[in-house]
């Protein structure tokens, strides 16, 4: 299947390629980092040299608009939005490295869900209204 993502605040398209492709920071760091575009695979692509430390918490930025990809009441989560043919959802995932957990959501419900850590989140998201 073929997933297009989009950044939620200026929509710019994000996977012109294999990757997802996002800004990420943490303290002096700074770079452009790919995703793997399958929700549930957690391969990464970063510059070469580059350690991600396990259980480090990294900012996710649009890389055309700059916009913060964080969502706010849900601090450890970042969201894009993900199109397949004519349908939208929301994809939403952890930035703590290491940290697998995935959640497709659409039509205020999760559509799926991946990683090992979903499950941290998913009373958070229910309770937050962003699932029914």
């Amino acid at each position: 299947m073929s997933w297009t993502y989009a950044c939620p605040k200026c929509k710019a398209l994000l996977n012109p390629n294999e990757a997802v492709v996002l800004v990420a920071q943490r303290g002096d760091d700074r770079m452009l980092i790919g995703f793997h575009p399958d929700p549930g695979n957690y391969e990464i692509f970063v510059p070469p040299g580059v350690p991600i430390e396990e259980g480090s918490r990294w900012e996710f930025s649009c890389p055309v608009c700059r916009a913060d990809l964080a969502m706010e009441d849900s601090p450890n989560l970042c969201a894009l939005e993900m199109l397949t043919g004519s349908e939208t959802a929301l994809i939403m995932f952890s930035r703590i490295a290491g940290e697998k957990a995935t959640f497709v959501l659409a039509q205020r419900s999760v559509q799926a869900q991946f990683g090992n850590a979903a499950e941290i989140y998913l009373n958070s998201l229910i309770n937050k209204k962003y699932i029914m």
